[in-house]
């Protein structure tokens, strides 16, 4: 008998975020699933790891019938665990999500959905972050669910290239269909808000905006958003400026 392929199920909102309950349901069609989220929210986190002090993995009560742990640490620890000490044997994907909120073009570099993720990819196995472009805490999955089960099971299907992952981002409501896109050319324009707390002690609060370089671009995860399309963008860990190295052959140093 063929052993069933075992599925770790992360995210970076949090153990009880519902798109990480949402996406637990969905992968049960698909193989075996062991869950393990960060016990309080990791938005932003990215790559982060813990170093200054010890991480820990609780079992927590089942999600959906599953084993589930909750941990002291960032996503990408979460996935470092579950290839290390925490599992009998190691996952053969890694699936991170359902995201509340897009995490698409620049967003990929300080997503933890997708730090975790590209940790998966680091070790080896297939794995996808998928996001839903809708923050809010009660958001309907219901369509992104059959989204993650079809790109799933292409993967399942045609596998991924070593050390690469994909970025799944979903538009609210009911997507028009798949686009095979790449990353947006765009960066956050962050402008701290300069406040002051009850004992008169100034602080400052991330706020800013999103600047796109290449606005009404058709190949772009954005516009694929923008247009109600589901975006897929595979994700490699190389990040060597190719053009720049041919370039940089050049100099005298």
């Amino acid at each position: 008998m063929t052993e069933k392929p075992l599925i770790l199920v992360t995210n970076d909102d949090g153990i009880h975020a519902k798109g990480l309950r949402e996406l637990v349901e969905v992968m049960q069609f698909f193989g075996e699933v062991v869950v393990i989220s960060s016990e309080v929210s990791m938005s932003g986190k990215a790559c982060g790891i813990t170093v200054d002090h010890p991480l820990r993995a609780i079992p927590v009560e089942k999600i959906h019938g599953v084993p589930t742990w909750k941990s002291n640490g960032t996503p990408v620890d979460s996935v470092k665990l579950s290839f290390n000490n925490l599992f009998d044997r190691t996952p053969d994907y890694v699936v991170s999500g359902i995201n509340h909120g897009a995490n698409s073009s620049i967003s990929v570099i300080y997503s933890g959905t997708m730090g975790a993720a590209i940790e998966g990819s680091l070790h080896g196995v297939p794995s996808l972050g998928f996001s839903l472009d809708d923050f809010s805490s009660d958001a309907d999955f219901s369509k992104a669910k059959i989204i993650v089960a079809k790109i799933f099971q292409s993967v399942l299907d045609n596998g991924l290239p070593p050390f690469t992952c994909l970025n799944v981002n979903i538009p609210r409501g009911k997507p028009k269909g798949i686009k095979v896109c790449r990353q947006t050319h765009g960066k956050w324009v962050e402008e701290f808000e300069k406040r002051t707390d009850p004992h008169g002690r100034e602080y400052h609060w991330l706020s800013g905006y999103f600047k796109n370089f290449e606005e009404g671009s058709a190949e772009t995860d954005i516009d694929a958003l923008l247009n109600n399309y589901v975006a897929v963008v595979p994700v490699s860990v190389d990040m060597t400026c190719y053009k720049t190295l041919e370039e940089l052959k050049n100099w005298t140093f």
